[in-house]
């Protein structure tokens, strides 16, 4: 990952939100090799924050995007994640 990725992710995030899209080992040809990663959390607590930053860093790391499975609400949401996460990696 960049340096300045990681400044953004570290800037950006608390502790335990940044714990989460460090999650794992990256392997870009196979995803994740750690389990899959479970965000519960209430209502604006930055699960969509935390979200969008763990599919930029996969990205980041070379995994391949059609190798990743977020899952959300409705497209808009899905929509909404990638443009943000898109905006991060820009």
């Amino acid at each position: 990952m960049s340096a300045s990725l990681d400044t953004e992710f570290e800037t950006t995030l608390n502790t335990e939100q940044f714990a989460a899209v460090r999650f794992g080992e990256p392997c870009p040809r196979r995803g994740m090799t750690a389990s899959p990663l479970l965000v519960i959390a209430g209502a604006g607590t930055g699960k969509t924050r935390t979200l969008t930053h763990r599919l930029a860093y996969l990205v980041g790391q070379g995994v391949d995007p059609r190798r990743i499975l977020v899952m959300t609400f409705s497209r808009r949401a899905a929509d909404e994640l990638c443009r943000r996460a898109r905006h991060i990696l820009a």
